[in-house]
């Protein structure tokens, strides 16, 4: 993952574990305040809230323990590699798109960045500028050609 990857996901385990589960706390103890538990769909409600947020904690977590961080400011070249920004030009559409090749969690809800993991970039990785990349879609191959390479 990338720096700025890292440190979203820091981020969001901090409010998981500060603000989340403490509000997660005082719910199930307002909850359990209304008397009995077996049919208190609101202790209930809570509960299954508390164990998502835990189940996300140690996934973040473990994330964080196992993660490879890339400072991209300090990859240079024109070889497409984790971390790049490539513009390419889609040959079907004829037109250019631009993104940065991140790791799946940064990729989400970002239109200009691209999960490594995805058929695109899995085909422009070890690619350079000028080289001419087909991707297998459903609908056909999809033809792009890599306009440049850049790291920031």
């Amino acid at each position: 993952m990338t720096i700025k990857g890292k440190q979203q996901l820091e981020a969001e385990l901090e409010k998981l574990i500060r603000i989340d589960r403490e509000e997660i706390k005082k719910a199930i103890q307002e909850a359990r305040e209304l008397g009995d538990l077996k049919e208190n769909a609101e202790y209930h409600a809570a509960r299954e809230k508390q164990s998502h947020n835990e189940g996300r904690i140690a996934d973040i977590q473990n994330r964080l323990a196992k993660a490879k961080v890339i400072d991209t400011t300090k990859l240079k070249g024109t070889r497409v590699v984790f971390g790049a920004y490539v513009v390419l030009y889609d040959q079907t559409k004829e037109e250019t798109v631009e993104f940065q090749i991140v790791g799946e969690d940064e990729s989400k809800n970002d239109p200009d960045k691209r999960s490594c993991t995805s058929p695109l970039c899995k085909a422009l990785i070890g690619k350079e500028e000028g080289d001419e990349v087909i991707v297998k879609a459903p609908k056909g191959n999809l033809n792009f050609t890599i306009e440049s390479v850049s790291f920031k």
